[in-house]
């Protein structure tokens, strides 16, 4: 019996430890669901069990408040300079990360964004002293398990070769490279990184590559190594890098990865089987925990991008088509993300999921509504007579102590005692009607 339990324990954690998968947030659209609702879906539908964001939305902090789920926030690039004060550095961590740490299972801060790509010598020259100081703060604040990186594009290399010879640029290889590894393997956080088969300048004659597709593969002779896909020969390239320098010991998470799935005439591999193709091999890679011919067996954490379309972003029109999601949170196509689906496809020439209609609405609020008017319509539902007794200290619905958990259930029991209606919901104009069901545990939405 006790030998059963002990091969259950490990199995069991070999599952947890190689299914480190997380999704990127980003929220340039008009028609996303509020983040209460996402922090929901996520939590209890996906197999995402972290959430990557692009600045530090209280709003969204506070929905993924006791969800478990782990975040990465993320500094923008214009306020790295600022940061390299401590003053101004303990001053943000006590403004964006203290109110919120640790009911939400804060991770990372990502600082900055791809700022060698910027080519702005005033963010590249401050990214590492920003770095420090942001970790000297959290120090002081008593933070102890927040890690502080960056994120960084592969366009850091040389020029293109055999991933066992690739190396950084010259003339940031140490002045700039050295620093960031440095500062990882003292405070052990990870090296963060974004790779983007898609982007790759040789991407017409080498699509079966980048796709995980029957291809020629690309042989190393100095390793002997065969890479029969980009995502592992960048990966790999990455880590001969870092150890060049000295520092293959260095975790490495990959930030950003995905393929969008809808483009113009400028954009012509953008399409969905391609992005089915790319993003199902990458899934089931990461979870199969089988890591690259230079990293056997190795677990990478991943953040996927992107969780949903954004129709405000600029840029060609493929920019505006990562999505994994849409707005109704149903899947734009299967590549195995949902808890319900048993396994990861192989996918070849699949067709895109056909969502199931719902015949029941809920109100909740919009992502992007104020602490105060979710308080103004949690205290006007429930002073019309409902009962919000189930968002009280011990209801079943009280947990997660923030106003924008307890302001959605109490909309939306007003949205229902009130016949459901269209004006019911509107809560001058915050309020919004949803498909999804927000319900979560023993919380039950009517």
């Amino acid at each position: 019996m006790i030998a059963i339990f002990l091969l259950l324990t490990i199995f069991l954690h070999l599952f947890t430890t190689t299914a480190a998968l997380g999704v990127n947030y980003g929220m340039a659209s008009d028609n996303l669901p509020s983040p209460f609702v996402v922090a929901n879906f996520i939590k209890t539908q996906t197999i995402f069990d972290s959430v990557k964001l692009f600045d530090t939305n209280p709003d969204v902090l506070r929905a993924f408040a006791n969800t478990g789920i782990s975040l990465t926030v993320t500094v923008g690039n214009g306020d790295i300079p600022a940061l390299t004060n401590t003053v101004a550095a303990r001053r943000w961590v006590a403004q964006h990360i203290s109110p919120f740490y640790p009911q939400t299972k804060i991770k990372y801060i990502c600082v900055g964004s791809e700022v060698l790509f910027s080519k702005n010598t005033d963010w590249i020259n401050n990214l590492v002293p920003a770095m420090r100081s942001l970790h000297y703060a959290l120090v002081k604040a008593g933070i102890q398990d927040i890690k502080v990186s960056s994120a960084h594009a592969l366009n850091i290399f040389r020029r293109e070769t055999l991933p066992s010879l690739m190396r950084f640029m010259v003339g940031y290889d140490l002045s700039f490279f050295a620093p960031i590894l440095q500062f990882h393997q003292r405070t052990k956080s990870p090296f963060m990184i974004n790779p983007y088969p898609y982007f790759n300048p040789g991407l017409s004659r080498r699509l079966n590559y980048a796709l995980f597709k029957p291809n020629r593969g690309v042989y190393d002779k100095y390793t002997g190594k065969t890479y029969t896909n980009m995502f592992d020969a960048l990966m790999d390239s990455t880590y001969s890098a870092m150890k060049a320098l000295g520092y293959g010991d260095v975790d490495i998470v990959i930030g950003e990865t995905g393929w969008p799935s809808q483009g113009d005439a400028s954009s012509p591999f953008a399409t969905m089987e391609n992005a089915i193709s790319y993003n199902g091999h990458v899934v089931k890679e990461i979870i199969s925990g089988k890591g690259t011919p230079l990293m056997p067996n190795r677990k990478f954490e991943t953040y996927m991008f992107a969780l949903f379309n954004e129709n405000q972003k600029p840029g060609p029109l493929a920019e505006k088509y990562w999505g994994l999601f849409k707005p109704d949170l149903t899947p734009i196509y299967n590549v195995g993300l949902l808890r319900h689906e048993q396994s990861v496809p192989t996918p070849t020439n699949p067709s895109p999921a056909t969502p199931a209609p719902s015949n029941k609405n809920y109100c909740v609020p919009k992502m992007d509504v104020s602490y105060a008017q979710l308080q103004s319509n949690l205290d006007y539902a429930c002073g019309q007579g409902i009962d919000c007794t189930p968002i009280q200290p011990g209801g079943t619905c009280y947990e997660p102590n923030t106003a924008q958990s307890h302001a959605a259930f109490a909309m939306n029991s007003y949205y229902r005692t009130k016949g459901q209606s269209y004006f019911s919901c509107d809560f001058a104009g915050t309020g919004q009607i949803t498909t999804v069901d927000p319900s979560y545990r023993n919380c039950h939405y009517l």
